[in-house]
């Protein structure tokens, strides 16, 4: 419905009631999302969760974040390298680690992929086991923990067995 027929004391049928008050719903919707954004890039799955918990319907929400994402304010791309460069800041972790925590955050596997593709490219895996290993050694964990922790942290067995090695002899 055109807005110009939206006026002071008009009567619309039903159908077309339903449809006025779902997009305005859609709109609130569309508002406390871009709250949101406005702070910090955002996923989709986690503007949905953050919409529902605060008791927006389901076909409001999808309305809303389609079009957010249409109009590029809402991108779980964008979300993932944000994320990833906040992410190493403060954790030396693996792709794997980083994979599973995307996916947590409902980043599909294609754009988690993706997103790991370019911040591998530009941080070296290599580097950031030999940090989580140093970190490991500063806590006098033995080579057992060291190599389980580096497993935990996400790094692959080569990458592993590659770096305790050439870190230091106390571990071999």
């Amino acid at each position: 419905m055109p807005p110009e027929q939206i006026v002071s004391g008009s009567v619309f049928i039903e159908e077309k009631e339903d449809d006025i008050i779902n997009a305005g719903l859609a709109f609130a919707a569309e508002k406390k999302a871009l709250e949101y954004l406005s702070r910090a890039e955002q996923s989709r799955a986690g503007l949905y969760r953050k919409l529902k918990a605060k008791k927006f319907e389901k076909t409001a929400i999808d309305k809303a974040l389609d079009h957010l994402e249409s109009a590029s304010y809402l991108s779980d791309m964008r979300f993932a390298r944000a994320w990833l460069n906040n992410r190493k800041i403060t954790h030396s972790e693996g792709r794997s680690k980083l994979a599973c925590e995307l996916a947590a955050r409902g980043i599909d596997k294609e754009t988690s992929a993706a997103a790991l593709d370019d911040f591998f490219a530009q941080n070296d895996e290599r580097d950031a086991c030999i940090k989580a290993l140093e970190k490991c050694r500063r806590l006098k964990k033995d080579q057992n923990k060291t190599f389980a922790a580096l497993l935990r942290a996400g790094f692959s067995y080569n990458l592993i067995r590659d770096v305790l090695p050439a870190a230091d002899t106390e571990f071999i």
